[in-house]
């Protein structure tokens, strides 16, 4: 499988009904520089101006974001905020009052990501970070039968993805 495969497998993983993700994706796999010219105002806001080695998965990340399906949170975000932003999201399960116990818990976001993954697993969703080496957490939500696959896929492409708890 190529770089380019596994990145399009990614997007299809975590967005199967969305083909614009995976096109996204592609165009920044294949014609970075038009990819810059085309959303340069969008990287300008992450302080990408040049066709860097990870402009597919930034890509990929902004494409999944713009189609709600993506919350980017700061490493030092509170527990309410990021609940606020994974129930918003496309992909999130029903309601079942977990997440009104997550909201009101107080750890680190780091501690409260792995605790967060574990409810959700348990309830029949998995939570994964795709690693953009930022100080931002990129979290989808995904049924845990697809999320198996993400993190050797993120590696074949050539990035890195983890199911929470890690």
């Amino acid at each position: 499988m190529t770089a380019r495969d596994a990145l399009i497998a990614v997007a299809a993983l975590v967005a199967p009904d969305v083909p614009q993700v995976r096109a996204r994706a592609a165009a920044a796999h294949d014609d970075p520089e038009a990819y810059l010219r085309e959303h340069g105002d969008s990287l300008d806001d992450r302080g990408i101006d040049t066709a860097i080695p990870e402009l597919p998965w930034i890509a990929l990340v902004d494409a999944l974001a713009d189609h709600g399906l993506l919350a980017e949170v700061d490493w030092k975000e509170a527990p309410d905020e990021i609940v606020g932003r994974l129930r918003a999201l496309r992909s999130a399960p029903a309601e079942d009052g977990a997440w009104a116990s997550l909201a009101e818990a107080d750890l680190p976001t780091f501690e409260f990501l792995e605790l967060a993954g574990g409810q959700l697993a348990a309830a029949g969703t998995a939570l994964a970070v795709l690693d953009i080496e930022s100080d931002c957490y990129p979290l989808v939500l995904l049924p845990p039968a697809r999320a198996v696959d993400l993190p050797g896929l993120a590696a074949a492409a050539g990035f890195k993805a983890a199911v929470l708890p890690a």
